[in-house]
């Protein structure tokens, strides 16, 4: 096991043009589960790459362990890759693959018999060591996969969304087995996904990257809390935080014909900032609903997704078609399309972020 640190590392493609992946700083402690998330073109697989010795560094340092990778092969790392293609050999077994990286080593049979069973066992293969990978799911071959990394016993696992060709069932409970397996061994991890649901469900800690730079890393709860800039309030969260650009009251921020009041520490970050508008988030959950005609904003409900427990309602601001809400209730709300409603934040849960820059105030 080891540690990993990216420092102000970066990929550079093409000369003068914007690196894919810009100053990377990001210490990940030896035996952490650290996902890597981000929309397509983050630079989220590329500094995975890196990391495996599949890229290049063109400026700052990758240490595994404290040894710098620069210029080191990726054989010589000590890393184990998985990627969202399985590639098993069709002819062999499940055991003859997960034993192959060991004979190709020259690890004798018994030896290599020894730590197949123990990663079988680990993963629930037990069972399909005699079978061809034809005769498994997709999940079963991917724990295959998972299984020929780990009887390498590598410093570091390395995963490239590995569940993307699972079907949304099975990646529910793939991705419990793979956290659960990586807290059995204590490997540090690095992993890979655009699923922003899996990276919050999975990861000890997670660092969200857009155009190829680190936007904040940090627990899933406090991302979800105490998101850095509005990029990261925007993206982490399901469905997404509502995010308006609202002119500034005496009393706070106005929206839809209404003053929403602020509290006093609020109102003085945003008078030391000198804004006459700031960016105002609110989660689908910190709305309480009421009957239409009561205090707060007016709002019409256009749809209403029934979640069983839950439901959310996707509308408009009454008096700003064009301003879109999402509300999460209860699934017993009787909320139906068409409906009109009165919505008023929670005053202590709501998020400030500068209007032109987007960092939190």
């Amino acid at each position: 096991m080891a540690d990993v640190v990216f420092d102000k590392a970066s990929r550079i493609y093409q000369a003068g043009q914007k690196p894919a992946v810009d100053r990377l700083d990001l210490t990940i402690e030896d035996g952490e589960f650290v996902v890597l998330v981000g929309p397509s073109g983050s630079g989220k697989s590329t500094a995975l790459r890196m990391l495996a010795g599949l890229e290049e560094i063109d400026d700052g340092d990758i240490r595994i362990d404290g040894k710098n990778m620069v210029g080191v092969p990726s054989r010589d790392r000590d890393i184990a890759m998985v990627f969202q293609n399985y590639a098993l050999y069709p002819n062999k077994t499940v055991g003859e693959n997960m034993a192959f990286p060991l004979k190709m080593r020259g690890i004798d049979k018994d030896e290599r018999a020894k730590k197949v069973r123990e990663a079988a066992d680990v993963l629930g293969l037990t069972d399909y060591l005699d079978r061809k990978p034809r005769a498994l799911s997709g999940g079963q071959r991917q724990r295959v996969a998972m299984g020929r990394a780990i009887v390498r016993e590598p410093q570091v696992f390395l995963m490239d969304e590995p569940l993307s060709n699972l079907d949304a069932k099975m990646r529910v409970t793939t991705r419990t087995e793979i956290a659960a397996m990586q807290r059995r061994l204590g490997v540090t991890t690095v992993y890979v996904t655009h699923d922003q649901v899996e990276a919050m469900t999975m990861g000890d800690r997670v660092a969200l990257l857009a155009n190829g730079q680190l936007q904040q890393f940090a627990t899933p709860a406090e991302l979800y809390d105490r998101p850095k800039n509005a990029f990261v309030a925007g993206f982490i969260g399901s469905p997404a935080m509502n995010l308006f650009t609202l002119p500034v009251t005496e009393r706070g921020v106005h929206l839809a014909g209404r003053d929403l009041a602020l509290p006093q520490e609020r109102r003085s970050a945003i008078g030391a900032a000198r804004l006459e508008t700031v960016t105002l988030g609110i989660r689908p959950e910190q709305w309480t609903v009421g009957p239409d005609g009561s205090e707060g904003v007016p709002a019409q409900v256009d749809v209403v997704e029934e979640l069983g427990s839950d439901a959310f309602l996707y509308g408009h601001l009454t008096d700003d078609s064009g301003t879109t809400v999402v509300v999460r209730t209860g699934g017993r709300s009787g909320a139906r399309r068409g409906d009109r409603i009165s919505l008023t934040p929670s005053a202590d849960d709501l998020h400030l972020f500068h209007p032109e820059s987007g960092d939190r105030i």
